[in-house]
């Protein structure tokens, strides 16, 4: 286990990697995570150094397309910052972004707080505490160089690979009696047509948000009220570059796009 001033040095090292658009090989070896532990707690301290406020949370690796992405058996969770929202429609910098990918994905907003509990969230207790479901688009990225090769805890520490997220208009359809399962968003790019499945996310994107909750859950976290959560991607990552608008049509749960430049 990594010590107070380990994670902290090495929280600082990602994120003057993250300003400053760069990418490194490896964090050194005395200040590198050995567990999921230590990459969650050098992921805490990051959001410290932020001069955004906690926006929500992203899970990655929730597709066996995105595990493959990124060389991880299962998925982890990171943090979203209020600095790295991109308006629904806008435009985000390709600068710095070595992924560069594209992600749909089904998103919710929290209407109350799911506290830390011993005993495991259920899907429909998560449920219940949602206010509303939104289509988004997330634009990750990895301080590592080698991102495929980092691991797990290496990943966790670099913040579950967040970078820029796309947040649409809450939808005003019933999503509740819907089954999100079988929903099939529409991704145009490039003048082509990607077709998503919301199998992908985890077998259910509801099952993705109750994992979340109780990822948090074990790490001493409150899931908080306002906060969102978006639930990885339905689609493989689609490659993006500067002048591509990636937009994502989720019928009637509404749109999402962005710009790159």
């Amino acid at each position: 286990m990594l010590g107070k001033d380990q994670i902290a040095a090495a929280s600082r090292v990602l994120d003057r990697h993250w300003r400053d658009g760069t990418k490194l090989d490896a964090l050194e070896e005395q200040l590198r995570p050995q567990s999921r532990a230590d990459g969650y707690a050098i992921q805490a301290a990051l959001e410290t150094q932020s001069p955004g406020k906690l926006f929500g949370w992203k899970i990655a690796a929730t597709s066996e397309s995105g595990q493959r992405h990124i060389n991880v058996a299962g998925p982890l969770a990171g943090r979203i910052m209020s600095d790295t929202v991109i308006a629904d429609g806008g435009t985000a910098s390709m600068k710095g972004n070595a992924m560069r990918v594209g992600e749909p994905e089904f998103c919710f907003r929290m209407g109350r707080d799911l506290p830390p509990r011993a005993t495991p969230y259920t899907v429909d207790e998560v449920l219940a505490a949602v206010d509303t479901l939104h289509p988004a688009i997330e634009i990750p990225d990895s301080r590592f160089v080698d991102f495929a090769g980092a691991g797990e805890a290496q990943l966790i520490a670099d913040n579950a690979c967040a970078h820029l997220f796309v947040l649409g208009a809450a939808t005003s359809a019933n999503w509740r009696a819907m089954d999100l399962v079988e929903e099939r968003p529409q991704i145009t790019l490039r003048g082509q047509r990607y077709i998503g499945h919301g199998k992908n996310v985890l077998g259910d994107p509801r099952v993705a948000l109750a994992w979340l909750a109780n990822e948090l859950s074990g790490l001493g976290i409150t899931l908080r009220a306002g906060q969102v959560v978006t639930t990885g991607t339905c689609h493989s990552p689609l490659p993006i570059e500067a002048g591509d608008h990636f937009a994502v049509d989720f019928g009637v749960l509404g749109k999402a796009s962005v710009g790159f430049v």
